[in-house]
């Protein structure tokens, strides 16, 4: 058995091993960067993030989409993403690390204030210069109070030697749409910061147009990837859970359309090995249909691994090697069902990757396990 790596928004950075997340985030915009900043406090994101209250059901009848979109999220909190020495004039201090700062570490509030990004940090750094501050965060499921105090580094800024991340951007893949609550479903698995494979903590986030404008072929030892572009200043749909089986939101239906028609949602037992097909969006903004192979069902485990898919189609082979980045999310159907979603490429041949049940992703878009029949 291959070896696997989640990599969440952004893939960037981590080593490759057996098996990566078929998402294509990278770091973008005014909030995506970790920024060295002077204070903060540890947080380890849970297993799932909710953003907003989700609907009490999701249907058993939904679209089948397979649409790329842009897909940003803005963290509940700021993300510690590491560590450094602040240089000063009497030599390196590390006052960070010193108070008991780790990364995965998430800021939640300083001073009793509530914040939620990088400038908010920054000016209450600023402001406090080397007065003590009180910093709370989550670790685990651990609430989590500490104390530094900031120092001036050379050039006369105050630091905490502390670098942090409060938001990513990127490409992914809308997998399902559900008409009778407005829920939609993407990825298969969570948004994963890139330095720390910590789940992001959501505060809020949403989905925009994209249309794909390159395609990086996958090898074997070497994942391909979707390139595309997409519009930060329109909104399709807003994001209410980051999770570790999928991003969920809600949108209006006539920004689906009625091109697609509802299909049921399989449940385990009427997903069989053999002929599948998967919906996925490799080329502007059109949605293509490709043949694939279930080749193998895993019993309940870990949820994003539900099968594994072959794909057998010379054309989507032709074009990308296989499964790539920037295909997450994109659905399963078989026997007129929706079965699941792609969830990963194995790095070592690209033909072949993982899926997660759909009805798991249902599931879990709802909180609670329900879903009406």
């Amino acid at each position: 058995m291959e070896q696997e790596k989640k990599n969440g928004p952004g893939v960037f950075g981590l080593l490759l091993l057996g098996a990566v997340f078929c998402l294509s985030l990278a770091l973008t915009g005014d909030r995506a960067e970790a920024v060295m900043a002077g204070a903060a406090l540890a947080v380890e994101p849970s297993s799932s993030s909710m953003a907003s209250e989700a609907p009490e059901t999701v249907g058993r009848t939904v679209i089948p989409l397979g649409k790329a979109v842009g897909i940003k999220l803005f963290s509940d909190g700021v993300l510690v993403v590491g560590l450094s020495p602040v240089e000063t004039e009497e030599g390196a201090s590390y006052p960070g690390r010193d108070c008991g700062l780790k990364a995965g570490d998430v800021i939640t509030h300083i001073n009793g204030g509530e914040v939620d990004t990088i400038e908010e940090v920054q000016a209450l750094v600023s402001q406090s210069e080397d007065e003590p501050l009180t910093i709370q965060a989550v670790r685990g499921q651990r609430q989590l109070q500490l104390t530094a105090a900031a120092v001036e580094n050379s050039q006369g800024v105050w630091q905490l030697g502390v670098w942090l991340r409060d938001s990513m951007a990127g490409i992914g893949t809308m997998t399902f749409y559900d008409p009778s609550s407005g829920v939609f479903g993407a990825l298969g698995h969570g948004i994963n910061d890139v330095d720390t494979a910590m789940l992001m903590p959501l505060e809020s986030g949403s989905i925009m147009p994209a249309s794909v404008t390159e395609i990086k072929k996958g090898a074997g030892g070497a994942p391909g990837e979707l390139h595309g572009q997409f519009d930060l200043t329109r909104d399709l749909g807003t994001l209410y859970a980051n999770t570790n089986l999928g991003i969920f939101g809600q949108m209006p239906q006539d920004t689906v359309g009625n091109a697609v028609e509802p299909v049921k949602v399989a449940v385990r037992g009427q997903v069989t090995t053999g002929p599948a097909t998967i919906l996925s969006n490799i080329r502007g903004d059109e949605v293509e249909e490709f043949a694939v192979e279930i080749t193998h069902l895993y019993p309940e485990g870990d949820g994003t691994r539900s099968m594994m898919i072959q794909v057998t189609d010379p054309g989507l082979l032709e074009a990308t090697g296989g499964i790539v980045q920037g295909m997450s999310g994109s659905p399963i159907l078989q026997n007129g069902r929706l079965v699941g979603a792609v969830t990963h490429v194995l790095v070592n041949d690209p033909t072949r990757g993982y899926g997660i049940l759909a009805e798991n992703m249902l599931k879990q878009a709802v909180g609670e396990g329900q879903f009406s029949q």
